[in-house]
């Protein structure tokens, strides 16, 4: 089946899957929108469950500050080379999960860290499990499992920061 240009077009900007990845998942699925969609959220996943294990020790830091100044946050994010760590869409990840950072104010970076005493949602206070900030139908952990898709490595946050003006810690 030959599926159309346009919604090969349309896929990749629902999911910014690559596109050759979209036509595949479309004749698939005999050109099926909602049908390609969850093919190429399998595929993603499945590729980041194989990186897991990679080791990941290059990436970058990157800061948000908010345009109030009172806020902001840091975030050391990793990758298994340099050169996927200077890619478009590892950058605009470490951006991203920044200003989560910043906006959400999570305590730990996942459900593990977290004490179990605790008595909080992990959903609220751990970052991998918060809604994203950008596209809430999605966790902060398939996001990232998106971005390891479309670079091809292991990605993890290592750590992060938060900081506001007048904030006891």
């Amino acid at each position: 089946m030959k599926i159309p240009v346009g919604a090969v077009k349309e896929l990749r900007n629902r999911t910014n899957a690559g596109i050759l990845e979209c036509n595949k998942a479309l004749a698939e699925v005999g050109g099926d929108m909602e049908r390609a969609i969850e093919i190429l959220k399998r595929r993603g996943a499945a590729i980041a469950e194989k990186k897991k294990d990679a080791a990941a020790s290059e990436g970058v830091i990157k800061a948000y500050i908010h345009h109030t100044k009172r806020i902001g946050a840091l975030v050391e994010l990793n990758c298994q080379t340099d050169f996927a760590a200077h890619t478009p869409e590892f950058e605009e990840l470490a951006y991203d999960l920044a200003m989560q950072v910043a906006a959400s104010s999570p305590q730990f970076l996942s459900g593990e860290e977290m004490p179990p005493e605790a008595q909080t949602d992990p959903q609220a206070v751990c970052l991998l499990s918060q809604p994203f900030i950008k596209e809430p139908s999605k966790t902060v952990q398939e996001v990232i499992a998106e971005t390891i898709a479309k670079v091809g490595e292991n990605i993890r946050v290592r750590r992060f920061a938060r900081f506001e003006l007048g904030a006891d810690r």
